[in-house]
């Protein structure tokens, strides 16, 4: 059975990590991108992913944002004409037998679970879900014996984790990557290709994107980074509220409540951070934008 993912039926809320540069599909998850795991996992299943221009009407199609329960999809498969796959709440998860899921006047209403990345910190908990089941892999980089690792490590080629650091939880961390002196990774933490992770820097339960770099005595909470981005000295990611009340985060106008009482910022690509900056819980940074040594970031900056 053949499948086809597709683009999100409804706008996608995922800026400023996602947008025109980066689709959401690009989006990285455990240094994969979305679409790459889902196809593995569909893959997996016995299922045939195929890129969207070769597919036919008989083809089942997936908005990536939503990915539904196996056993459904094969339920799916097998419809005669034009039908949706919905949850109760109307949400489509699939269709076949026709380019536009509009045009389906029949529909099979399932309440298995999907797996649902329709914001930010949606990546964040799938990020640490794969961590935590993935395999163990050989360390392909370099661990000084100075260094502590107390969890399940997966090291890229040519990546070096130099004395005093300590890593705790399931982290992996790609090619070509700097890590310490004396840096502390942990919970469930991606870091991508050709990164810097300085001295003294804390990363808990965070995406790094590729060549971002984290100067010394920083603090990344709970966020996810671009890439390209450089993190000035001694820069605070806050991710934790005074009041103990869930974080919430501003998304197309809307104060969205995040069920998170953990979540520190999302951080697009490029973006130059000066040193001593600290950002409030919860903010957006936009792509390409830059602060001034000591500046305060209490609201997004598009």
């Amino acid at each position: 059975m053949t499948i086809t993912l597709m683009p999100p039926l409804v706008s996608d809320l995922c800026a400023p990590i996602s947008g025109f540069m980066r689709p959401l599909s690009d989006c990285r998850v455990a240094n994969m991108t979305l679409r790459e795991w889902v196809t593995s996992r569909l893959e997996l299943a016995g299922f045939v992913v195929i890129n969207p221009e070769e597919a036919n009407n008989q083809c089942v199609r997936i908005p990536i944002d939503h990915i539904p329960e196996y056993s459904t999809l094969y339920l799916l498969a097998h419809a005669v004409g034009p039908k949706a796959l919905k949850t109760p709440k109307g949400e489509i998860l699939a269709w076949v037998n026709t380019l536009d899921p509009m045009n389906c006047p029949n529909c099979i209403v399932t309440e298995a679970p999907a797996q649902h990345i329709r914001y930010l910190w949606d990546m964040l908990d799938l990020n640490a879900e794969i961590l935590r089941n993935m395999p163990q892999t050989p360390v392909r980089g370099s661990i000084s014996h100075l260094a502590a690792v107390d969890g399940r490590l997966h090291l890229g080629e040519g990546s070096v984790i130099h004395h005093g650091t300590v890593i705790e939880g399931d982290v992996i961390i790609g090619k070509n990557c700097k890590i310490g002196p004396n840096a502390y990774i942990r919970g469930a933490t991606s870091v991508g290709d050709n990164c810097v992770i300085g001295h003294a820097v804390e990363v808990k339960n965070s995406i790094i994107y590729d060549n971002t770099h984290i100067a010394h005595l920083s603090y990344v909470g709970d966020s996810i980074v671009g890439s390209h981005v450089n993190v000035g000295a001694g820069c605070i990611f806050s991710n934790y509220r005074h009041d103990g009340l869930n974080n919430q985060m501003m998304v197309n106008g809307e104060l969205i409540d995040t069920k998170h009482d953990k979540l520190g910022a999302m951080v697009g690509d490029g973006v130059k951070l000066g040193a001593n900056s600290v950002i409030c819980p919860g903010r957006k940074i936009g792509r390409g934008r830059m602060t001034d040594p000591g500046t305060i970031i209490r609201h997004d900056m598009a």
